[in-house]
This record gives structure tokens, sequence and C-alpha cells, in this order.
């Protein structure tokens, strides 16, 4: 679809860089807030920097939209899942870090000092877009108009259809405690084998292949996952970032893996954790160029 951020369909770069913000509380009684969020409209191209607004920020603005609320914090057998809300969040994308460096530096000049810089994590592309685990990340995700139906809105309106809810989680991998598993054992986990990345039949039901398993909801969650590895120090783990119509496939999928549903709580709570949780909306573009934000009143 000609009207959403681009950046949401192509697949993931080489490199990337996720910039979030607050918003600064001097800017809650001023005329800071809007008059910064059209120059950020103006300039961003929806590809090379693809942006979501956060519900803070939208009923900071006296507006509404349809579906969009903050990301739920969840509570199961061996699963925590925080909730961290974000007024602001950005997606850097392209080749070279040290540009993107630059870019961040400049974004962060033209969103000041209505807003406040919350976190920056760098990303990167493993290999053919592996997890760090070795295990292929997004193998199910839908081709071709299949994606645009699952992860863009349509039939809403102007100023909603192309538009995406994009959540944004941070993973932590324990690799410690991921090596001492024995190959099977890791299969297991993951539902598929890490030598041709088939998926195994007999796989235990807290999989996480099953876990996820897109078709097995009614009616059925389709998302289109663009998730990233990420390292810091020797921290490492992956983005977690999935694009949809609305919120509900990813929330169904993170309950069932949680334990909310049956009880059966997923494997990668195992060998990872969540450390961040962020639902935001991605605005659509006008055909002329910019972001579309006249669902915000501007």
């Amino acid at each position: 679809m000609d009207l959403a951020q681009p950046g949401i369909l192509e697949a993931v770069p080489l490199v990337a860089r996720y910039v979030s913000f607050t918003i600064a509380p001097e800017a809650l009684t001023a005329a800071a807030l809007p008059e910064t969020l059209k120059r950020l409209a103006e300039s961003a191209d929806g590809d090379k920097m693809v942006v979501g607004i956060g519900p803070g920020l939208v009923q900071a603005l006296g507006a509404c939209v349809p579906d969009l609320h903050e990301f739920p914090a969840m509570s199961g057998k061996g699963a925590e899942v925080p909730s961290t809300p974000l007024a602001l969040w950005c997606w850097l994308r392209g080749e070279d870090q040290g540009d993107l460096l630059h870019v961040s530096r400049r974004l962060l000049r033209m969103l000041q000092p209505a807003f406040k810089l919350r976190h920056v994590m760098g990303a990167f592309r493993h290999k053919t877009g592996l997890d760090l685990t070795g295990y292929e990340d997004g193998t199910e995700n839908p081709k071709g108009e299949d994606a645009e139906a699952a992860a863009l809105v349509h039939g809403a309106g102007p100023g909603l259809d192309g538009a995406s809810y994009v959540a944004v989680q941070q993973w932590v991998h324990d690799f410690d405690a991921f090596e001492l598993l024995e190959e099977t054992e890791r299969d297991n986990h993951f539902g598929r084998r890490l030598l041709d990345n088939v998926e195994l039949d007999d796989s235990p039901n807290w999989a996480h292949v099953k876990r996820t398993a897109q078709e097995s909801f009614e009616p059925p969650a389709f998302m289109l996952r663009r998730s990233m590895p990420w390292t810091l120090s020797m921290q490492s783990g992956l983005m977690f970032v999935a694009f949809g119509n609305s919120h509900r496939a990813f929330e169904v999928q993170l309950r069932r893996m949680a334990g909310l549903e049956d009880g059966v709580v997923d494997a990668m709570f195992r060998i990872s954790r969540p450390v961040t949780g962020s639902y935001l909306w991605c605005p659509p573009r006008k055909r002329e160029g910019g972001l579309d934000l006249r669902q915000l009143g501007l």
C-alpha cells in the first residue's frame, strides 16, 4: 500500500537503531509538542526512519487513535512480561552504525525540548536474518498481499488507511542456559530443527512454534515480524518488533506464550526474558510525502 511507511514492509536492514522518547514535562502545557511533531512528520520518510506514536502522546494531544492502548503487563508461572510505555519511537534503518549515530543526533536536536530521550539501542542483521541462537526469526511471516493485510490498516478512511500498530520488546537471552541444552532440546524449545529450519511434527506443546502458530487462533493471528538482534557489552538478545493491523494478533499470541490461556508457558521464557514492552501507532504517509498526522489533529 503506497500510504504505508515503506520500511514496515521492507526486509530488515543491515543495521538499525531504536531511539525512543518520553514527553518532556514542560511540553504538556506548551505549543512545542504539536509543532515538534509537525517538523518530524515533514522530515520522516517512513523508510530510513519508521515512526511510531504512543498512546500517552495521542492522549496529550487530545486525540484518539482507534484500538491504540498501552502495552499490558502480564505475569504467568515462569513468565514475567513488563510494560514500559513510550511517547515516541523511531526505528532508524541503514547500512552503517556510524551514519545512524549522526541521524540520531539530528533527530534528538529536532525533538528537543518537547521530548526527552528515553533509550537508544543499536541492532544488526545476523547472517541471513537469524536470531543470535542461530535459529531463523520470522519464518512464518506472511508475504506480499498477505503481509500488507496483516500489517496495515485497510478500509478505515483517510488518516488511518496505511497505518500500522507495532509491538516492541527487548528480549535478553541467557546463552549460558541455552548452551546447556542438548541439540534435540534446543530444537524442541523452538519447534524447528536448527540444521534445516524444518518444523518438528512431534515437538512438545511448550515449543515456541506451537505456542505462536498463527493459524491456531480464532480468528487467525497474523502479524509481520521485523525483529533484529542486539548486543551491548556482554549482554545480547532480540529486539522483537511486530507490525499488525491492530494489536490483537500480538496480544493473543503473547498471552498464550505467558501461559495465561492454558497454563502452558512458552519455552522461550526458559532461555530469554523481555525487559521492555511498548505499543505504538505508525501513522500513514501523505501521497506528496511526509507523515499524515490528521488523526492527531495536526
